[in-house]
């Protein structure tokens, strides 16, 4: 059966397809992202203390020293691809083409340029934000241990005898002294809007030095992923004045908790979500316990200080001239 051919009139029956342009697409993305990020909170690019704000301008001024690349780069990849194409006869044509000074100059130079810059910015940067290095300071720092469970934080407060679990409280602007340690895998230490990630691990001890500059919540969490609670395990640092500190060390003393022998091994298990506790006391050198627990020797705490340890590196012959220990 023959179907009838459909003429003019019966294409423009519907009227012309409807067109987007190019502008309306634009800025419907444009919209859609904005939606999308409205939730996002860039806290590392919010920094609420003086070693956060150091790191933002480091990381500011590398994606400047990158930008100052790629952008170059991407844009003369698309004007080569566009001025020698094919069709294009008005360009150049040079097969024996081989060497061009300028061009070696400028390869060569500002690779070079931008490769000292960013040696002397590491250097500096690197001694600056040294998380071993104190803060200096006229305000007495305050010490803080810190022990990375499964799957929560634990804060010991020895200058004041309390400790909390998944609470952090600090002094606006007074320094804070970390010691780290881990009860079995390693985990990592991270305050955003304060400053530097610092790894804890089990039988080791690391140190971190922050500040906070402004009163606040701000959250802490674990950098690494260590197992099934870990999305669970982060923690709320209260930043408050001095006054308001030292009244919550009174209701951590107030507390009817104490962190004995006998918690802290009800805490070594593993859990997720744990409310947040203050104990009103802190069984004595449990910090230095429990990173001693892997340095038993023959029923005694085996350590590079010790007598006996000093005694056995001096017996150990030193290497000959010339030569460098690997």
């Amino acid at each position: 059966m023959l179907k009838p051919i459909a003429g003019p009139a019966d294409k423009n029956r519907h009227g012309p397809s409807p067109r987007i342009s190019p502008r309306f697409a634009a800025l419907v993305l444009a919209a859609v992202g904005s939606a999308l990020l409205s939730g996002c909170n860039l806290e590392l690019l919010a920094p609420k203390g003086s070693v956060g704000e150091q790191e933002k301008s480091l990381i500011l001024i590398s994606l400047f020293v990158m930008l100052m690349v790629v952008i170059p780069v991407i844009v003369l990849t698309l004007w080569f691809a566009w001025r020698y194409r094919e069709t294009n006869t008005q360009a150049t044509y040079a097969p024996k083409w081989a060497h061009s000074t300028k061009i070696e100059i400028v390869v060569w130079g500002i690779p070079c340029v931008i490769v000292a810059c960013l040696a002397v910015l590491i250097w500096d940067s690197t001694h600056k934000l040294d998380p071993y290095r104190p803060l200096q300071s006229q305000v007495k720092p305050v010490q803080v241990d810190v022990i990375a469970l499964n799957w929560k934080w634990l804060f010991i407060y020895p200058e004041y005898g309390v400790a909390s679990l998944n609470q952090l409280a600090i002094p606006v602007g007074t320094p804070i002294n970390f010691r780290l340690t881990a009860e079995s895998m390693m985990n990592s230490f991270f305050i955003p809007q304060l400053g530097s990630m610092v790894y804890a691990m089990a039988g080791m001890q690391t140190r971190l030095h922050l500040v906070a500059d402004t009163p606040g919540v701000y959250l802490g969490q674990s950098a690494a992923y260590s197992g099934p609670g870990f999305s669970d395990m982060h923690f709320k640092t209260l930043a408050t004045s001095r006054e308001e500190f030292d009244a919550w060390i009174q209701a951590a003393r107030a507390s009817s908790q104490a962190l004995d022998l006998k918690t802290y091994r009800t805490l070594e298990l593993p859990s997720s979500k744990d409310p947040a506790t203050l104990y009103a006391s802190v069984a004595p050198k449990l910090f230095d316990q429990v990173v001693d627990k892997y340095m038993l020797a023959n029923g005694q705490i085996c350590r590079a200080d010790t007598p006996e340890s000093l005694q056995a590196f001096q017996r150990v012959p030193s290497a000959p001239a010339g030569r460098m220990e690997q």
